[in-house]
């Protein structure tokens, strides 16, 4: 029987099953961030996966505004002329007023055209436009704080490019203006201000003030009514920042954040509700085959298994085929993206593996970027021993097979004795006493500049985790980020996360989350807590989500001795696992990646857009408020094969199960795909009414797979706030 459609699972949360969309005709989409082809954070990853939908969507009036980085643009855009009339005319006139604007192709997927304002070249403007700021505005910003200027600068030339480039359009132009984040908030503020006819949209990715307020140890969360925020924002010398980041959430037609979290956070801090939460996507790429992911995960791990050879050379009396790989990767702020956490499960881990005596060792890696002056000298010396040692065992085996090939081509039995003569013992003994090491493997790979000041190294020394023969859990601190071109760890980003077997992530303050996402679309499990943009998304989707391999840790119920203590027992639990449970829950985990694709999460931008223009354009676009109580969404079901209870499927202790151990377990990789696969509908491209105004019908999917009646399919576009549809 067909599930009823407010319960269906082919609807994402707060979006009802939608195939309409507007007819865009003379519209215009301009994205404006710090980030465009500059990258910083995460947000330039927002922009840059996301370009390929809205460049299918808007086509050729889709156009991102950034700032001009001479280093950035070298590499990633390709300068061409501008190929809107109306947007020649207005970089021309600008650049004959003194600005300096360039136009190109972002070389990413979609290709977008982007325009690029060196901010630098009208830094002479700074202090006028700093006084129109604060008699228009009431907004002073002081001469010490180079990035607020920047943001002036940057938000007052945005401003004058919407404005011209209206006035340059020969009929009203719809122009929508998207900007992202405090440093692009200004151009908003002065387009409402100027009263300039732009349809606005403002996303805060984290709150200037949240970010600042975790950083310093509170219980954020729990007392977000308390803050008197103009104080806690004087108290931290950023009170002009959040000055603009409020003005341009309140100037906004439509207020948008990544999460539901950040939006809690955005109510109390920035006083205003938002409009639509958008939740952060990716480009997932599926492969034709399902066990090609894993393939790719064999071949990464091997790769680092040759790094920890080389690195813990002389100390290596593990078994790498028993070592689970852990890492943590992001921003260095100790505290609120939860190494501080971490590294405490770590220690009460590394003590239970040792007690019950466990075979499993676990490695794990801290990607976190910090100030360094060069490579430890430790480090590399030990990847030049692996590769000593890797030479003498190949010029051996050389002079090895060539006598038995000599002795088999006789018709003989090679004499084992005679095989290897006394130089062969001797090179191989030199070997094994150059592979000797005095000092224990060293933590971090880099010099520190601040090492009696580190916070995950002072961590570390109060634990007592320091690499040696009887921990069974070791750490790696590789303070810069990953490089294929690196002479210790030749290896990207992507391919060092599909080698390892375990994402750490148990952030205090992360509004989003795209660490675990990238995890997941990679079909590597995670941890990730209710604090998290994305852990929070998962919880809100996934019945199971530990089942699926992302595991939710509760950092806003429980104290931090309380968190550990949970993080640690998701820790041991998988390491209890063993290589076949791995190899299921890696299964599980990949085909999550669905509702991680912009196919899906990109309809919450389009409807925050088509709010914009109804906000904004009132005679063109009609916009009719709903109901968001009456959306339930859906949750993707546990797996059929995971028992009703841990304790079917957990040891009591560290164990490591034998591959044949669980040949029993109730698991069917191509039923369980073909079950999951029917909780999601494939993803399908924008449409666009044809002439007559009726879009073309296409059926969807209910719950249980079944194709719905053309007549529940709704008939305008659903939001969280609202429906909207076009007017002729």
């Amino acid at each position: 029987m067909p599930l009823p459609r407010s319960l269906s699972v082919t609807s994402l949360s707060g979006l009802d099953d939608w195939t309409e969309e507007f007819d865009l005709g003379d519209a215009v989409l301009f994205e404006i961030a710090w980030e465009v082809a500059n990258k910083v954070g995460g947000i330039y990853t927002v922009i840059q996966t996301k370009a390929r939908l809205t460049s299918e969507e808007w086509g050729e009036n889709y156009f991102l505004v950034g700032p001009y980085m001479e280093n950035s643009v070298r590499t990633q855009v390709e300068l061409i002329e501008p190929t809107n009339p109306a947007l020649k005319r207005t970089i021309d006139n600008m650049n004959s007023s003194g600005c300096k604007l360039y136009f190109g192709r972002w070389l990413i997927e979609g290709s977008p055209y982007v325009v690029l304002i060196d901010v630098g070249f009208t830094a002479w403007s700074l202090d006028r436009w700093k006084s129109e700021l604060w008699e228009n505005c009431g907004i002073g910003v002081p001469w010490f704080d180079r990035e607020a200027n920047d943001a002036v600068l940057f938000g007052f030339l945005t401003a004058w490019l919407l404005g011209e480039y209206a006035a340059q359009c020969e009929e009203p132009p719809h122009i929508l203006a998207h900007f992202h984040e405090w440093l692009a908030g200004l151009g908003l503020v002065l387009c409402r201000q100027r009263q300039l006819p732009v349809a606005t949209i403002f996303t805060t990715h984290a709150t200037l003030l949240g970010r600042y307020l975790c950083a310093g140890s509170v219980d954020f969360y729990n007392n977000l009514h308390k803050f008197n925020v103009d104080k806690e924002a004087g108290d931290r010398q950023i009170y002009h920042r959040y000055c603009l980041e409020r003005a341009a959430a309140h100037c906004a037609h439509v207020f948008t954040t990544v999460s539901h979290i950040t939006a809690i956070e955005a109510e109390h801090l920035l006083k205003r509700k938002p409009d639509v939460v958008t939740p952060n996507g990716l480009n997932v790429k599926k492969f034709s085959a399902s066990h090609e992911f894993q393939n790719l995960h064999a071949h990464s791990k091997a790769r680092i298994q040759e790094f920890i050879r080389g690195h813990f050379y002389g100390h290596l009396d593990f078994n790498l085929d028993k070592s689970v790989f852990l890492f943590i990767a992001g921003r260095y702020e100790f505290s609120n993206k939860g190494a501080d956490v971490f590294l405490e499960a770590l220690a009460r881990l590394n003590y239970l593996l040792r007690v019950n005596h466990s075979e499993v060792t676990v490695i794990a890696f801290f990607i976190m970027p910090a100030r360094t002056n060069n490579f430890n000298i430790e480090t590399l010396k030990g990847q030049a021993v692996r590769k000593q040692l890797w030479d003498t065992a190949q010029t051996v085996k050389e002079k090895f097979g060539k006598k038995l090939y000599e002795s088999l081509l006789v018709g003989q039995l090679p004499d084992v004795s005679k095989m290897l003569d006394k130089e062969d013992f001797t090179m191989m003994k030199r070997a094994i006493f150059s592979a000797q090491r005095q000092c224990l493997p060293p933590i971090c790979t880099h010099n520190m500049l601040d090492d009696s000041s580190d916070p995950i190294l002072n961590c570390l020394r109060r634990i007592g985790l320091f690499n040696s023969s009887s921990d069974r859990v070791k750490v790696i601190f590789h303070p810069e980020f990953l490089s294929s071109t690196s002479p210790l760890l030749p290896m990207d980003y992507e391919e060092f996360v599909r080698g390892c077997h375990l994402g750490v992530f148990p952030s205090y303050y992360e509004p989003w989350g795209y660490t675990p996402a990238e995890c997941t679309v990679m079909g590597i499990p995670s941890v990730s807590t209710n604090l998290s943009g994305f852990g929070c998304f998962m919880e809100e989707h996934i019945a199971d989500p530990s089942a699926y391999g992302v595991y939710i840790l509760d950092r806003r119920y429980r104290s931090v001795d309380e968190s550990c203590s949970q993080l640690t027992s998701f820790l041991l639990q998988f390491c209890q696992q063993s290589r076949r449970q791995r190899i299921i829950q890696r299964n599980r985990t990949e085909r999550l990646s669905d509702l991680l694709d912009w196919r899906y999460l990109g309809r919450y931008y389009i409807s925050a857009r088509h709010m914009a223009l109804a906000k904004a354009f009132p005679e063109s676009y009609y916009y009719e408020p709903q109901d968001p109580s009456s959306k339930k969404g859906f949750r993707y079901p546990r797996p059929a094969s995971v028992p009703p209870s841990p304790a079917l499927s957990r040891h009591s202790s560290p164990h490591h199960s034998d591959d044949n151990d669980d040949d029993d377990e109730r698991y069917n990789e191509d039923l369980e795909a073909e079950k999951d696969r029917l909780n999601i509908r494939q993803p399908h491209s924008p449409q666009y009414r044809d002439k007559s105004g009726l879009p073309d019908a296409i059926p969807v999917s209910d719950g249980d797979g079944t194709p719905a009646s053309s007549a529940s399919t709704p008939s305008s576009v659903s939001s969280p706030a609202g429906s909207v549809s076009s007017e002729k």
